[in-house]
């Protein structure tokens, strides 16, 4: 009786993406119930230093200074550029997890993250470890940093992305464009009248969802009293994620805006939620960040997006694709970001348009993809 392969799945928790997409994986990899599978972070395996600069650090750029964020993306995007100081300061820093690694020994890795896929390659490279190593990309641009030496496969979410690590020296029959990773939940179509009922919004009205991502971060309230002045027969949902500061001004905020003709609240407020995938089904258009995880949510809901101030860096990058795509519109400038929602909302030809654009771009069945073309990588076939 042949021993069931050992998977591990290694995210990191600077940014919710990663460990959402790792989520998603494992959910995946258990649904075909031929492999052990394992998910850790890989930031709890790190010193205490590098972990504060790589979780704490990492939000608080985002919150106080994106332009930063978007300067070190574009200087650190040089491939095959310094890797060796990069893997010296990464090795010196995540010693318990090479010892994780050579302890467990899996037979596959699938990195979500770039740290621990540097780190699994160099033990690799040094036959340290005998495992195979796979490498989910999170966003719809490959930075430089997600570039290893030693890697048997390279999952990407667009063609566009393949064509590039191919021109830069990875070969083709290492990359395979299957999407970014999202929960099973959101290849299950979900009629819109169903998903309404179930979350108890108006039948009717138009239905905004406005994110702010898992950690709260974006201008949310801004946008919502605008909207709000707007004095339109919409009803708003806004998702604070772990803001509760926010949630709690906008639950206020509710309850002095005037009701819809149906009587429903104009506004509904929601903290952090596991229901994302009924309220994407349930919505006319999503406005927020470009995330690359929330971006293919969407896509896989065919619902098309505003995207409000994408951070410089991979959210800019995401933001050309959908918009390319013709998915999405930018609202550059918060202050007109309320015009130009209502404006396309006007319009619900354009909206069709986009809705078929997400549609055509979307691939709700990535994370099943991926664990299945993962273990053929390994010696002895799984069937």
């Amino acid at each position: 009786m042949k021993t069931k392969p050992r998977v591990l799945l290694l995210s990191a928790t600077s940014g919710a993406g990663h460990v959402r997409a790792a989520q998603a994986l494992e959910k995946a990899f258990l649904a075909r119930g031929d492999c052990v599978v394992e998910h850790i972070d890989a930031l709890r395996y790190v010193s205490k230093l590098f972990q504060r600069v790589y979780d704490r650090a990492y939000i608080s750029m985002l919150r106080r200074a994106p332009e930063l964020m978007g300067l070190l993306y574009e200087r650190t995007d040089q491939p095959w550029q310094h890797l060796r100081p990069r893997l010296a300061l990464d090795r010196l820093n995540t010693r318990p997890l090479i010892r994780l690694l050579k302890r467990v020994q899996p037979d596959l890795c699938v990195a979500t993250h770039f740290l621990p896929a540097e780190i699994i390659a160099w033990l690799i490279a040094k036959k340290k470890l005998q495992a195979h190593n796979a490498i989910v990309v999170t966003d719809y641009d490959v930075h430089a940093m997600w570039l290893c030496r030693t890697v048997d496969r390279y999952y990407v979410a667009i063609e566009e992305a393949a064509q590039y690590l191919a021109h830069i020296g990875v070969p083709r029959d290492k990359i395979c464009v299957t999407g970014i990773p999202i929960d099973a939940l959101f290849a299950h179509p979900l009629p819109r009248s169903e998903a309404r009922q179930h979350l108890r919004l108006d039948a009717e009205a138009v239905v905004i969802l406005i994110s702010a991502g898992g950690y709260g971060i974006g201008p949310v309230e801004k946008l919502v009293r605008e909207l709000l002045e707007l004095q339109r027969p919409w009803q708003i949902v806004a998702i604070t994620g772990k803001a509760e500061k926010t949630r709690k001004r906008l639950e206020e905020l509710a309850k002095a805006a005037s009701k819809l003709p149906s009587g429903a609240p104009r506004l509904c407020s929601v903290g952090f939620t596991n229901a994302m995938d009924k309220y994407m089904a349930a919505a006319d258009l999503m406005v927020g960040k470009a995330g690359g995880l929330t971006t293919s949510e969407c896509l896989a809901r065919t619902l098309p997006m505003a995207l409000i101030e994408p951070i410089p860096g991979q959210e800019e990058r995401n933001a050309d694709h959908l918009l390319e795509a013709g998915a999405a519109i930018r609202c550059n400038d918060l202050p007109a970001a309320a015009w130009k929602i209502a404006t396309l909302l006007d319009d619900p030809a354009r909206l069709n348009r986009m809705r078929d654009a997400a549609r055509k771009l979307g691939k709700p069945a990535a994370a099943a993809a991926i664990a299945k073309d993962a273990l053929r990588l390994i010696s002895f076939q799984v069937s």
